[in-house]
């Protein structure tokens, strides 16, 4: 088989995921490390890769090539499927670091999909679970199954969330799958809730209008979605996937992530949910790196080095 990405999760309350509620929902801990994919190529090898291309033992990914292509049960379970393709995620240290010290460099899958012709269908929970086990491979278990969840029900999720931490630590969020969902587009996707987006969202939400009235539309808008957390999760991203680079590239990189991530994951809803909204992008841009210096002050000091 040939190397496949891993679809993007949509925040809940976005026009992708309009609905996913509407049925059975299976709630899952989303852990902070990096995504990866495994399949048996057709040289009947087991092959790996990250979000965004095939990996090699020359072109890796912080070692998950190396440690998991040469793994016997991994090869036995894909010999046995071949059709199949294990998504999950590879625990290195990220924005989140105070996991149990024996989680990582730990594979948790948290997909399995099927591939069939050149179309193919996600496993649900319940099918893929026993033919994992059945291999002794990890996986993310569900937190709760979930009958048309209620907003209520999904906070008390995500303050209850411990998946792999100590009990007085909770997690980065959880990913919401509805396995009888397509999107008005026709697509299979998945929902999630990122704990400090949701709680802090929500407490902007229960203040009194007035309290921001003299804000620029700009300010307003980008303190909504550009959060704390947002911005840590690219700054990560990036020293994970550029090792080698100077503090002026990783500014400029994160710089632009934090940027473009606003624009393709938040604007839309921004624009449903404020009538007569009118931006200048290029006060956008300036909030936006406004935030980013707010939120990783360290990035922009002299004293700045590689932890």
């Amino acid at each position: 088989m040939q190397y496949k990405s891993y679809q993007h999760i949509e925040r809940l309350g976005r026009e992708e995921v309009e609905g996913i509620l509407e049925g059975k929902c299976y709630i899952q801990p989303k852990i902070d490390g990096t995504n990866g994919v495994l399949f048996l190529g057709d040289d009947g090898v087991v092959h790996a890769g990250s979000r965004k291309k095939e990996l090699t033992l020359e072109d890796d990914n912080a070692g998950f090539c190396k440690k998991l292509t040469g793994n016997s049960a991994i090869l036995s379970y894909l010999q046995q499927h071949p059709d199949h393709y294990l998504f999950g995620e590879w625990l290195i240290p990220h924005t989140i670091r105070f996991y149990n010290e024996d989680s990582w460099q730990q594979f948790y899958i948290f997909d399995v999909f099927e591939l069939s012709g050149e179309n193919g269908r996600y496993l649900s929970y319940e099918e893929y679970v026993p033919l994992l086990e059945e291999y002794g491979l990890t996986y993310i278990p569900c937190l709760a199954v979930l009958d048309h969840p209620q907003e209520e029900q999904l906070a008390e999720l995500l303050v209850k969330n411990h998946y792999l931490l100590a009990e007085d630590r909770t997690g980065e969020g959880i990913v919401i799958k509805n396995y009888d969902y397509k999107n008005r587009f026709g697509r299979t996707v998945w929902a999630k809730i990122v704990a400090d987006e949701f709680f802090k969202k929500n407490n902007k939400i229960r203040r009194q209008d007035h309290e921001a009235k003299d804000s620029t539309w700009e300010k307003k808008i980008t303190s909504t979605y550009i959060t704390e957390a947002v911005v840590h999760k690219e700054y990560a991203k990036i020293m994970n996937e550029y090792p080698e680079a100077s503090r002026q590239e990783i500014i400029g990189r994160v710089l632009n992530a934090v940027y473009l991530t606003f624009i393709e994951e938040d604007l839309i809803t921004a624009v449903k949910t404020n009538k007569n909204l009118v931006l200048d992008f290029n006060r956008v841009k300036s909030e936006s790196n406004a935030l980013v210096k707010e939120y990783i002050p360290e990035l922009f000091g002299n004293n700045w080095q590689r932890e």
